[in-house]
């Protein structure tokens, strides 16, 4: 405990990350609550995902036989793993069975990247289960090499440090910070413009996300019904390591399930808003069978989830990993996540409110005196989107209810505190005990009030010099409530809104007109939306203006005669040397801006995801209400994503950054030929 309490004290005396921790946990929670405000039946919602969630984990046995067999029969190869360990030694073995063809079609790759004496280069997402078993580490010592490509991520690996945050990987540093780690890493001149240091970014990762053997990343649901594995990002490189390299491996921790898509859907309105305070990301990827040519491995994780589920912390289990509960609590806004320490000076892998619980739980004993590191306020159950009891788990850790055996419970805290905690039980167990404490607790504070001369405490503790005890309040709480009446007591309980009055799905589907709609929040997005009779001639007006002359267009999307009469050459194979990309959108959602594109001939995920410029072409009678209404459109294609504005990152000091791995660009002409 003692180094745990030096790291705190460091963090606390260090001002710069001071200044970083704090502008992230206040940008976050206003996102946060301005996301809520356009639904106003969040509360409904958070409770329906709590008895998903509570389904899922006590029916886990089964949702996972049938996740598996849907994705066996989806041509997707599934392992499964009951330890770190054996999830490594899975993807070792994946690496040296990599087909000969994939290692023999790969693009001539610059030294800068690759060299003969590393021959393996893998393209690799965000992912917290990938930090739990340390894989970046276990890899790199069998000379792979592994490129973290989220734009956070690479920042804490160019600094061999852990995540500090479990979304904001970089939320510990500054812009200047950035500056001078890329100035010495990349060789780039030192500045501290963040769009600067996003493009140094971009232009060096895009050459990985083209030459790697494997594309890596985790998973935030899986769904049970369809085999579907979601991935939700901003940046894009989500995209890219799941549709660029040959081959596609999926970490998941196997309680990440839910059981169908219109249960998904309801994840998505509360994830992104509780996590970065948006009504959707920017890709919402939806995974169902591998793409052409190539391979997709799916790795479901146990590494103490079992025995997890059978102790009294299975409520964490529930946990969908927002990484609000880390913004809403007021510790780790004074820490951040490279404080959480275990006994043996190891960084927990899941740091804050959550991580105290988690770390412990899957981890053993050396993470148990984390939950120390908690006021009980319950911050952190009031943000969260699934409603999970936090503190009622913390006060498990702190009791001794973990999974391990050999914990036992008040682990790191002092012999005075045991004591005091002992006695307190006993005095709290036993009314009469518990009203006459009150009463000597009264006379206590009265003494040390203000108002008395009677006792003093030392100089040294401030008190009675520098601050003062609460001014005495003449009665106990127990004697002011009894002698409140009914009517009194009711005037400060919560009015809980009767289920019949509770919003519905019609009292929140959108009224007035969806193009408005759709266009008013795709242009608060920075994208952009034109409305036509004739998308073919606006395109190639856009086009000329741009002096654009060569697009990747997906077939069946144009008039082709009146490209060629214009002078635009088109193709419908990848070049990732075009700029602008054509496709059709399936659909588009009018509450959040974003439209569906899905895997078929031309290849539109590259056409949406290369190019800097993408431009969808939506139907006005295709958009719908919301994403549940498109749900549906989904279980047939191999590949399909939710697109709502172009790729971003606020992954540097919460500044957002337009045109990250992503299009920089996104254009929706609006098809309203039909609308008489």
């Amino acid at each position: 405990m003692h180094t745990f309490r030096q790291r705190i004290r460091q963090s606390i005396e260090n001002k710069t990350l001071q200044i970083a921790l704090d502008n992230n946990a206040e940008r976050r929670l206003k996102g946060r609550a301005l996301a809520f405000e356009s639904i106003p039946d969040w509360r409904e919602r958070r409770q329906r995902a709590h008895t998903i969630r509570d389904n899922v984990i006590e029916q886990l046995d089964e949702y996972l036989a049938q996740f598996i067999a849907k994705n066996e029969e989806n041509g997707v190869i599934v392992h499964r793993a009951k330890d770190a360990a054996e999830a490594i030694q899975i993807i070792l073995q994946i690496l040296k069975d990599l087909p000969q063809a994939h290692k023999e079609n790969q693009k001539e790759i610059s030294a800068h990247q690759r060299s003969s004496a590393s021959p393996i280069i893998i393209a690799k997402s965000k992912s917290m289960v990938s930090e739990e078993i340390e894989l970046n580490h276990a890899l790199e010592k069998e000379n792979i090499r592994v490129i973290e490509t989220d734009l956070g991520e690479y920042i804490v690996q160019l600094r061999h440090e852990r995540p500090s945050h479990i979304i904001t990987p970089a939320a510990h540093l500054r812009k200047e910070q950035v500056g001078e780690l890329f100035h010495e890493k990349l060789g780039i001149p030192y500045t501290t413009d963040i769009p600067t240091l996003t493009a140094a970014a971009r232009k060096v990762l895009r050459e990985v996300f083209l030459t790697a053997d494997i594309g890596f990343s985790g998973v935030n649901f899986g769904v049970a019904e369809t085999g579907t594995t979601c991935i939700i990002t901003n940046e894009g490189n989500g995209r890219m390591v799941t549709t660029i390299p040959p081959v596609h491996i999926a970490l998941m921790g196997m309680e990440r399930l839910v059981p169908n898509l219109n249960d998904l859907s309801l994840m998505l309105s509360l994830l992104p808003r509780s996590a970065t305070g948006q009504k959707l990301t920017a890709y919402a990827q939806l995974l169902n069978k591998p793409l052409a040519n190539q391979t997709r491995h799916l790795i479901l994780l146990d590494n103490g989830r079992t025995r997890l589920r059978n102790s009294p912390l299975k409520e964490s289990l529930y946990c969908i990993r927002c990484g609000a509960c880390l913004n809403a609590c007021p510790v780790f806004r004074e820490l951040s996540g490279h404080a959480y320490i275990g006994s043996d000076q190891s960084i927990a892998p899941y740091p804050g409110p959550i991580g105290s619980v988690i770390s412990p739980g899957l981890l053993g004993e050396n993470y148990v005196q984390l939950a120390q590191a908690s006021s009980l306020c319950g911050a952190c159950k009031d943000v969260c989107p699934v409603d999970i009891d936090l503190p009622k788990l913390l006060t498990r850790v702190r009791a001794g209810s973990s999974t391990q055996p050999a914990v036992g419970g008040g682990k790191g805290l002092s012999s005075s505190t045991k004591i005091g905690l002992q006695l307190y039980a006993r005095l709290a167990t036993h009314p009469k005990l518990y009203a006459a404490s009150q009463k000597f607790a009264a006379l206590g504070t009265y003494l040390l009030s203000p108002r008395s001369k009677w006792i003093r405490l030392p100089a040294f503790t401030g008190w009675g010099y520098s601050k003062d005890f609460p001014r005495f309040a003449g009665k106990t709480f127990r004697e002011d409530f009894i002698k409140k009446n009914i009517v009194e007591s009711e005037r400060f309980t919560p009015k809980i809104r009767p289920a019949a009055e509770s919003a519905t799905a019609e009292e929140i589907e959108l009224k007035g007109n969806k193009i408005e709609q759709f266009t008013k929040e795709l242009t608060a997005l920075s994208g952009h939306v034109t409305i036509t009779k004739n998308p073919t001639q606006k395109i190639i007006e856009f086009l000329n203006t741009r002096r654009i002359s060569k697009i990747h267009l997906e077939p069946n999307t144009l008039n082709e005669s009146l490209l060629q009469e214009a002078s635009i050459e088109f193709t419908h194979t990848s070049d990732d040397q075009i700029l602008v990309g054509v496709t059709n959108a399936i659909c588009g959602l009018a509450d959040t801006g974003s439209i569906l594109i899905a895997d078929g001939e031309g290849r539109p995920l590259h056409a949406s995801l290369l190019p800097e410029i993408h431009i969808a072409i939506l139907k006005s009678s295709d958009i719908l209400s919301s994403l549940p209404n498109a749900m549906g459109l989904v279980k047939d294609k191999s590949a399909a994503v939710f697109i709502t504005g172009p790729s971003r990152t606020a992954d540097i000091e919460m500044t957002l950054t337009i045109g990250v791995h992503g299009p920089k660009e996104i254009h929706v002409f609006v098809d309203d030929s039909n609308s008489g």
